[in-house]
């Protein structure tokens, strides 16, 4: 098994958890980046940097890049052309706004794919398809770890 397969492994194995903000405990709640904090966890080991308080908005009203800040901090970025499972997605939900969204691609090709958590709808496996690529802003893949 790849390391993007299993990555995608990891999250499948969140996808029916109930969507809570701030929270990442898989079969309890989580949001989207609790998701991709849960994995982090199972894949590599303790996370890199405790997360502060976030509001729903993110940084929105300072403008702030923090999501991607962070992703550029832990995660190793790569062109949007090489998509591949277990690539962790940043989305811009509105041109001009911050990056504020995440997923980790699960499939490529015609049946891609993403899991998010996702307000209303907890943890899902949802199409990638143009309207979410279009909100893509990064791509990024998880460093090595154990």
């Amino acid at each position: 098994m790849t390391r993007g397969e299993q990555v995608v492994s990891l999250a499948r194995g969140w996808i029916g958890t109930p969507y809570l903000h701030q929270a990442s405990a898989r079969g309890a709640g989580t949001d989207c980046l609790g998701l991709l904090r849960g994995v982090w966890r199972e894949m590599i080991g303790c996370e890199p940097e405790t997360v502060p308080a976030y509001t729903p908005d993110w940084s929105e009203p300072s403008g702030r890049e923090e999501l991607l800040r962070a992703a550029r901090n832990w995660l190793i970025e790569k062109p949007d052309q090489s998509e591949a499972a277990g690539d962790v997605l940043l989305f811009r939900m509105r041109p001009g706004s911050v990056a504020k969204h995440l997923g980790i691609q699960a499939q490529t090709g015609v049946v891609a794919s993403f899991i998010h958590a996702y307000t209303g709808h907890g943890v899902v496996e949802t199409p990638l398809s143009d309207p979410w690529r279009r909100k893509i802003v990064a791509r990024f893949q998880f460093p090595e770890g154990r």
